[in-house]
């Protein structure tokens, strides 16, 4: 009777182990689809094949979302995408972006390897969603141009989002997406466009109904991750609330351009954290916030 018992274990331990190779190996398939249709490069009929192939009912919705990040015109902006998937979910899409990252490298590790490393990590639950939000805002911007997000409402509250750093994760990574929008005009040509900024600027998506710089709900609890390869752990809140100021602060110089712009200056500085003090300190732009706070009179 022991015998029996011990074969029945060893059976299924088997079929365990046989079943996660195949995953594993699904998992790689997924990423190198992504590798090379996950920019410019339109997905070929091929590809779509291959992720037709994957059959494993665990990986169900992550090869659904994979699809939707290759796809040129996508949906991800629609709640079937925006909605926080299960932990699984979540944890596999970041094993696809990690083994993305390893195939880019000159010397990749060894692919399974890094899979078994990547499932022994414990990756915190915030990382897994900045990791899929990541992801679902680089699909939006490849895969629909030219951009425009002006007829969307992000409506927070309904993306099985757990807490106010959830939420705040989601708004700065979406942040993060549009000042990428505009950082070339602001940055790299001589003088800086402010007219083509600002129409981009104009195409931002809406938050809960509002003006994107109208959302306020930064008191969520900060937390650590590391945010840049090679650069270590750092705050998020210090990270992505920065790069927002300086959203805001590109923003505030377009329309200083005109001087028909006086009531969207006002509205921008007063309806936005451009007049929230407690917030300076995650700003690398400090001093020309306070500017601001010094020049006017606060409620």
């Amino acid at each position: 009777m022991k015998k029996i018992a011990l074969l029945i274990l060893v059976l299924i331990s088997n079929i365990q182990l046989t079943n996660a190779s195949e995953i594993n190996g699904e998992l790689i398939e997924l990423a190198k689809v992504y590798r090379n249709f996950m920019f410019r490069n339109s997905a070929t009929d091929y590809a779509f094949e291959k992720l037709e192939k994957i059959n494993s009912s665990e990986l169900q919705k992550t090869v659904a979302f994979i699809k939707e990040t290759i796809t040129t015109n996508n949906n991800l902006t629609t709640e079937k995408f925006l909605i926080l998937p299960d932990e699984e979910t979540l944890y596999q899409i970041y094993i696809i972006r990690r083994i993305n990252w390893n195939l880019r490298e000159e010397k990749p590790k060894d692919n399974d390897k890094l899979i078994l490393e990547l499932r022994n990590k414990n990756v915190p639950r915030y990382e897994l969603i900045d990791s899929y939000y990541s992801m679902l805002f680089s699909g939006i911007g490849n895969k629909n141009q030219p951009f425009d997000l002006s007829e969307v409402d992000f409506r927070i509250d309904n993306y099985d989002l757990k807490n106010d750093t959830e939420k705040g994760i989601f708004f700065l990574k979406t942040m993060q997406f549009c000042g990428t929008t505009i950082w070339g005009y602001m940055n790299v040509v001589k003088p800086p466009n402010y007219k083509k900024a600002l129409q981009y600027i104009n195409n931002y998506p809406k938050f809960n109904g509002q003006q994107y710089y109208q959302y306020l709900d930064f008191g969520f609890e900060d937390f650590e991750m590391e945010i840049e390869k090679d650069k270590g752990i750092e705050s998020y809140k210090h990270y992505y609330i920065n790069k927002y100021y300086q959203t805001l602060l590109y923003h505030m110089m377009c329309l200083n351009q005109k001087k028909k712009y006086k009531k969207q200056r006002e509205n921008l500085l007063l309806g936005s954290i451009l007049k929230e003090k407690n917030y300076y300190k995650y700003s690398k732009n400090k001093e020309t916030l306070e500017s601001f706070f010094r020049t006017m009179k606060m409620d």
